[in-house]
């Protein structure tokens, strides 16, 4: 069975505008200049709930900015990995900023085992082509 475009496939059914969330919408929207003059009043007679609601809504959240930090780099990533730590334990480096490296180390480690491997795999392949070969 097909429908035809522009018709609904139930037209008995629940009339638009009708859900509780849709009535609920209605009445905000009737009653938003009286809401908000409200939740204003409260927030300026010291209700921090309503603070709060309206520096939400009109302030940005802040974000935490990076401070640049200096750490050695090593030899190799294990190398580096221990000098994030030994700069997270003297306090030189913020604890999250220097669980933030060594999971980006990590990361980096990882793809280098994936590039090694990858290569490796073409040496495997293109030894057996010339075994294929011969």
């Amino acid at each position: 069975m097909a429908f035809k475009k522009g018709e609904s496939g139930n037209p008995k059914g629940r009339t638009a505008g009708q859900t509780p969330g849709a009535k609920i919408r209605k009445a905000i929207e009737a009653n938003a200049d009286s809401i908000l003059q409200s939740v204003i009043v409260a927030a300026v007679n010291g209700d921090m709930q309503a603070c709060k609601m309206l520096l939400d809504r009109i302030t940005p959240t802040l974000k935490p900015q990076a401070l640049p930090i200096n750490i050695q780099l090593g030899a190799t990533l294990p190398e580096t990995g221990d000098n994030v730590i030994a700069a997270t334990m003297d306090g030189s480096v913020p604890p999250d900023v220097g669980a933030a490296l060594i999971n980006a180390l990590s990361n980096q480690g990882k793809l280098v085992e994936i590039q090694e491997l990858a290569e490796r795999l073409q040496r495997l392949e293109k030894h057996m082509e010339l075994r294929v070969c011969n």
